[in-house]
């Protein structure tokens, strides 16, 4: 039987409410549960003192030399002892463990784990063991999983090994013997055991670099595949709409296209022509104006006699769009209805029916466009933004609704051109590197948080002049962890710091339908500040917007302190960002000098990923970017490029698709719904 198909609740000593607790982690399967990997290691291997840095987490061997001396602080207690290790001697400290007092008997053998501060030569002992009673960690290197609830390390532990004794023998090699081969790796077998289980570093490290080749290989092998096959299939819609008529919708638009826009207009046109199924990737700065491209697609499609679909995140957005479409294409003809979760009874049979009789030429709305009872008349492209980039099964889904309609997916979130090549391979890419005419640059400011008062007057001037305001922070309650203002404190204080204006709160929190009615009332005007979390990064656009303070600025990204930037800027008024933030560090003090010296997206990227290294990149969860269980995206990019040019080559071979060699493979892409039934053997 595959690991993938046994329930984690048939492992020893995992109970049911367990069972539920693995759940949340998305642990349901025994392969789930070995594909857990720990994110570090807790090194109990033995130092000596001699090589220790100041501030350093270290296990040493000692002996007792002193007597112990505890003191209590109420419930609270201290015990020190003198201790000697390696010719060294040091004062051992212990919080709040004063049933150790009567252990510590002078000569005795003790393992120490702790915080050594190499000034003041003495130890903040966090884990000690008396190996006279048997040791359990001591020389050792320890996982640590990423855990909570019921959920601990030890448990953690002690339920991966137990899963490892009971099914170790189970587990199924995957990749072809050449790779193995070709870059030396451990078999699969042996890499999970030692990934959960290393006798050292190197071993770690040899089975980190086997399961994060085989990750980044099956992933670029179904994007592979899927090109491969999308390229042999000439049974795409050919779009048939002539350059003169192109023309005539780019003249009526209210601006003049960017050479940038022209350019990458040229080849989602090329592709729609073409009788292959276009899977294309368009990647713009914030406000670089890749809507409009979306909309002379969308016009292409319908003045070929199809119809087409935009995807967006939220409600409030389908609905803005809906409005901005209508008045481009009013003038040609052109329909554009709604169809959103809120669409419901009468008026969403009424609008099925007319997309299905080809009455309605282009449809917006959310995820509710891929629902089963949705159907079109004619279907030739789906515009979909990055909220909801689709992966390959949710693009299969949309091709059973028309004709293989061309995919355009768009992304605000700037990557390197290289990166966004090899991480969406299955996408073509196009890029808006140009700012749109007449938009006016946004300016940004560093200031201290003793500054509040001033920041405060400078909201009060522009929503005196009729504008309105952006504050957000980044938590929505309060944390024992950080110390940063939250969303609800601050709306309060907002609310008696403004009493003349209407201040409105927004958090990830809130339902959907709360959300939209949050951002409907500020973008009528009927909010004029906006105290929020992140949920603004990526929304409406609210062109009386002009200010946007951030608190604690230096707790975000670069690249998420320019999208959120990216939220003002939208009108024809003078725009502001403000950064609120006291970075303690060089990197945080640098990511806010890079925000007043840049507002150009790609270069802002680039900075990003020289401070923040391989390992945060994309932030918390950036749309559309693919995550990885062990694999780091940037970190980890040589072998994403291997893995690439490997899975292409392959599904580039005859063999692949008949030899019984790559059977698990084929079988692999089926499981992923990437092949149908009949092209496996």
């Amino acid at each position: 039987m595959e690991l993938t198909k046994i329930s984690v609740r048939q492992i020893s000593g995992v109970s049911a409410l367990k069972e539920g607790e693995l759940h949340a982690f998305g642990v349901f399967t025994v392969n789930d549960l070995l594909e857990y990997y720990p994110f570090r290691y807790e090194d109990y291997r033995l130092r000596s003192l001699s090589e220790v840095k100041d501030g350093d987490k270290v296990t040493v061997q000692a002996k007792v030399f002193g007597i112990p001396v505890l003191q209590r602080y109420g419930k609270k207690s201290r015990l020190t002892c003198k201790m000697m290790a390696d010719e060294w001697m040091f004062n051992a400290t212990w919080f709040n463990r004063h049933f150790l007092k009567d252990q510590l008997t002078p000569g005795r053998e003790i393992t120490l784990t702790g915080k050594w501060d190499l000034k003041r030569q003495q130890m903040t002992v966090s884990e000690s063991e008396f190996p006279d009673k048997g040791t359990v960690r001591s020389g050792t290197l320890q996982p640590v999983y990423s855990v909570g609830g019921k959920i601990t390390q030890a448990w953690m532990r002690k339920t991966m090994n137990q899963a490892l004794a009971q099914f170790g023998g189970m587990i199924s090699e995957v990749l072809p013997p050449e790779l193995v081969q070709k870059y030396k790796l451990m078999p699969r077998s042996r890499a999970i055991q030692r990934i959960h289980q290393p006798l050292d570093s190197e071993e770690g490290q040899q089975a980190r670099r086997r399961m994060v080749y085989e990750e980044l290989f099956l992933f670029q092998l179904k994007l592979q595949a899927y090109r491969a096959m999308n390229q042999e299939r000439m049974d795409g819609v050919r779009h048939e709409v002539d350059n003169a008529t192109v023309r005539e919708f780019v003249r009526s638009l209210p601006f003049e296209l960017t050479d940038a826009q022209k350019k990458v207009e040229l080849e989602i046109l090329k592709d729609m022509r073409s009788p292959y199924c276009m899977n294309r990737l368009l990647q713009g700065d914030v406000g670089s104006g890749k809507t409009v491209i979306a909309a002379i697609a969308l016009y292409a499609a319908v003045k070929s006699g199809y119809q087409g679909a935009f995807m967006v995140p939220t409600e409030i957005l389908a609905e803005q769009h809906v409005r901005s479409l209508t008045k481009l294409f009013e003038p040609f003809g052109i329909t554009v209805g709604l169809l959103t979760g809120s669409v419901n009874g009468r008026k969403r049979k009424d609008l099925l029916a007319s997309l299905q009789m080809g009455m309605i030429d282009i449809v917006v709305g959310t995820h509710a466009l891929i629902q089963e009872d949705v159907f079109f008349r004619a279907l030739s492209l789906v515009v979909t933004d990055e909220q909801h980039r689709f992966g390959v099964n949710q693009r299969s889904i949309l091709r059973r609704k028309g004709f293989n309609p061309d995919v355009l997916t768009m992304t605000a979130t700037p990557i390197p051109r290289t990166l966004a090549i090899t991480a969406f391979g299955d996408m073509d890419v196009s890029t808006i590197s140009e700012r749109p005419k007449g938009r006016k640059p946004i300016s940004t400011y560093w200031v201290k948080t003793d500054m509040m008062d001033r920041v405060l007057g400078f909201i009060s001037r522009e929503i005196g002049e009729g504008r309105q305001a952006y504050l957000i922070c980044p938590l929505i309650e309060e944390s024992d962890k950080l110390d940063v203002q939250n969303a609800i404190d601050l709306y309060v204080a907002m609310q008696q710091a403004f009493p003349h204006f209407k201040v409105g709160l927004l958090h990830g929190r809130m339902s959907a339908a709360e959300k939209d009615e949050v951002m409907r009332a500020f973008y009528a005007n009927e909010v004029q500040l906006l105290v929020s979390t992140t949920v603004v990064e990526v929304g409406v656009d609210v062109p009386n917007a002009t200010l946007m303070v951030i608190m604690d600025a230096d707790r975000f990204g670069l690249s998420q302190l320019h999208q959120l930037r990216g939220r003002v800027g939208r009108g024809e008024h003078a725009s502001y960002c403000v950064l609120m933030a006291d970075p303690k560090s060089e990197v945080g003090q640098e990511r806010m000098k890079v925000m007043t010296e840049t507002d150009d997206g790609f270069e802002v990227a680039r900075r990003d990923l020289e401070l923040r290294g391989p390992g945060d990149f994309f932030g918390t969860k950036q749309s559309g970017v693919p995550e990885f269980r062990i694999a780091d995206m940037v970190g980890d990019y040589a072998v994403l490029e291997a893995a690439r040019d490997d899975a292409a080559a392959l599904v580039a071979g005859e063999a692949f698709w008949t030899s019984p060699v790559y059977a698990p493979l084929r079988q692999y892409l089926q499981a992923e719904q990437i092949l149908q039934g009949e092209l496996i053997d």
